[in-house]
């Protein structure tokens, strides 16, 4: 039996089956890829809800294994060396998860880093710049009455989908035939984006038709549906 009694996170959210991939997490944009990779990959894991609208990712026993309490988060109980190791930021979760699985990550070291590169733009610009459409569109931003940051974050929203419209055209994923952590990590987003932040008129998102067969493609995917939902506050 793997013993977790060293995280502090699993005294506020007990391990049923500490064997498992602990997953601490809400099906947010960032949450769900970490719930798609499980999903895809068959790991075995148990998820655990935090509740960020109860700022519950700042609760002391969450910031111990995430100082910087944002979800997701996982502990792998068979980590390297079959020791527990703790994880958090969401793109170095999916590459742990692909090199423990062997799967979504090709092993040419070639392709390997181009993958690993297209993560990294999810993370530096479609993330950021999505989420702060988001936050002006929807959310408080939305009562401001400068709508210059809008603009500005709609009209970076856009560049970015031309840029990955650009690299899917001709091609069936990311990295072509091969479905990826990059496309696991970018999926979530874009569906956000023009579903949960109502942005599909704000960001012209007909305009991008690749990308749009592109996501279409990945939800039709069972486990990226059932990821979605993982998880869930019901």
């Amino acid at each position: 039996m793997s013993d977790l009694s060293a995280f502090a996170v699993n005294r506020r959210w007990p391990a049923q089956h500490p064997d498992r991939i602990q997953l601490y997490s809400l099906n947010t944009p960032n949450g769900v890829k970490v719930s798609i990779m499980l999903e895809e990959t068959g790991l075995t894991y148990e998820a655990h809800l935090v509740d960020i609208g109860k700022d519950e990712s700042h609760l002391p026993e969450f910031l111990a294994l995430n100082p910087n309490g944002k979800i997701p988060a996982i502990i792998d109980p068979q980590g390297p060396g079959g020791q527990p190791l703790g994880l958090f930021e969401s793109g170095a979760i999916l590459q742990y998860l692909a090199e423990k699985s062997g799967r979504f990550l090709p092993a040419d070291p070639a392709r390997r880093w181009e993958t690993i590169q297209w993560v990294h733009f999810q993370m530096a610009s479609i993330g950021p710049m999505f989420g702060q459409v988001g936050f002006f569109h929807k959310y408080a931003g939305r009562e401001y009455e400068d709508k210059r940051p809008l603009a500005r974050y709609v009209n970076e929203s856009k560049r970015l989908l031309g840029v990955l419209d650009e690299r899917l055209a001709g091609r069936e994923w990311i990295m072509g035939e091969e479905y990826t952590i990059a496309d696991i990590a970018t999926l979530g987003w874009v569906n956000n984006l023009i579903t949960w932040y109502e942005a599909r008129e704000l960001v012209e998102y007909e305009r991008f038709g690749h990308v749009d067969t592109w996501l279409q493609r990945g939800l039709a995917r069972p486990a990226v549906q059932r990821g979605l939902k993982i998880p869930s506050k019901g």
